[in-house]
């Protein structure tokens, strides 16, 4: 039995738990060299994930000149290829993201990850982290038929772990719209991976550090 306001909390994965942009960059640039394209700046590609592997390998196509989805077929398996034998020579966790998880997992929080990179991909990535025993749900942009910001992804990780009230934590309009659509409270971190300012993510509560996370939660309840 918990003794938080919330008996579930889903944190998006990338640019939430974990900052994974230099391994994503990485695969990235791979892709767009072996079809001859200039390199993208990782500062770039920050602002770019949140929507899944194919979706910003159509980024970065569009970014160095001509993009269809004829070269997003032809790029795509280069970049998975790539990026699954090097997904986590770069990414960290977030700091003060073990101990929040820690003091959650403490007070009776089941936690879980919703996310839209290829589930496949995220159980390998949670793994070479040492996550394996952290989560009690994974959901990846392939689990279902559908993708954030759809809701129903987000629900399929509430009801894998075991239901309840829960609150989303995330780092982009993709996100905070799926809390939206769910009518879960949200929190948006601000360091992670946005496309425009986080005042404008429309988020319950922000946090510049996972310090805060306990305490906004707390304080949606």
């Amino acid at each position: 039995m918990t003794n938080f306001p919330f008996p579930v909390v889903v944190f998006d994965l990338d640019g939430t738990l974990l900052d994974t942009a230099p391994d994503l960059t990485a695969a990235l640039n791979h892709a767009l060299t072996v079809m001859g394209r200039p390199a993208v700046p990782e500062a770039s590609v920050r602002h770019m994930v949140g929507h899944g592997a194919r979706a910003l390998l159509q980024k970065g196509l569009a970014a160095t000149g001509e993009m269809s989805e004829a070269l997003v077929e032809q790029g795509f398996p280069i970049f998975i290829d790539y990026y699954s034998a090097n997904i986590a020579v770069g990414s960290r966790p977030f700091p003060g993201i073990e101990a929040a998880l820690e003091v959650l997992s403490s007070r009776g929080v089941k936690l879980a990850v919703c996310t839209n990179k290829l589930e496949s991909l995220s159980r390998q990535l949670i793994d070479a982290i040492g996550w394996q025993d952290r989560f009690v749900a994974l959901v990846g942009g392939d689990t279902l038929p559908v993708r954030k910001p759809d809701p129903a992804p987000l629900f399929e990780a509430i009801a894998r772990s075991g239901g309840g009230r829960a609150a989303f934590v995330g780092d982009s309009i993709t996100d905070t719209l799926t809390g939206q659509n769910a009518k879960i409270p949200t929190v948006a971190v601000t360091f992670g991976f946005s496309d425009r300012p986080h005042d404008q993510l429309g988020a319950d509560r922000l946090i510049d550090h996972f310090d805060e996370l306990v305490g906004a939660l707390e304080a949606l309840g």
